[in-house]
């Protein structure tokens, strides 16, 4: 599958967020979208999923056979800016929520104990820390079916040691697949062998 951007732009009010933005992205890569805070990171990536309209440009998807197709078409899974959890259920619970429906109860948990300690899979939400409601939030993204991937900030809260457990969690489980993230740190990319961007 391939994603093309092309002239992207997007105002609010007087203040011009996106100019121009033209990408070609396609299946099998991590792109990692490095940007100051306010640079139009988060508006992209809302265009892209359809929550807000673009003021000019447009998005089309090609699929594997070249079919041309609006990018409403697809699968989109992502991690917010904010975790987006129901706090009053477990975190196997909120996986299971929009999980493959390959996955049972069972597959959950063992996706979950690769980002959180047992004790945790059965709390509820709301109990969590900042840095697990976090790992919650991309190993829902991950665990439910998709052909593109939108991580915004996904390492927010983590510290090292943990971040290092998402990164290696996300290169593996999004092999293949369309995965498009924004991360302020170049080590990221380094350990996603990823394809850096930037805006104009």
């Amino acid at each position: 599958m391939k994603l093309q951007i092309r002239d992207v732009s997007k105002k609010f009010g007087d203040q011009k967020v996106l100019e121009h933005v033209s990408m070609d992205l396609e299946s099998g890569h991590i792109y990692c979208l490095m940007a100051p805070s306010g640079k139009g990171k988060t508006t992209l990536f809302r265009i892209l999923m359809g929550l807000e309209d673009a003021d000019a440009g447009s998005v089309t998807v090609f699929t594997q056979n070249a079919v041309r197709t609006a990018v409403s078409s697809i699968r989109i899974s992502a991690v917010f800016q904010e975790d987006r959890l129901c706090e009053a259920l477990s975190p196997v619970d909120n996986v299971l929520m929009t999980a493959d429906s390959s996955m049972d109860r069972k597959k959950v948990c063992q996706e979950l104990r690769k980002l959180l300690p047992e004790e945790c899979l059965d709390r509820s939400v709301s109990t969590l820390s900042g840095g697990q409601k976090r790992r919650v939030a991309v190993c829902r993204a991950l665990c439910a079916p998709f052909d593109l991937l939108i991580l915004d900030e996904p390492f927010t809260g983590l510290d090292d040691g943990t971040r290092r457990q998402v990164l290696g969690y996300i290169q593996k489980k999004c092999a293949g697949k369309l995965t498009l993230l924004s991360t302020h740190q170049e080590e990221d990319i380094k350990a996603l062998s990823g394809i850096r961007l930037s805006l104009p």
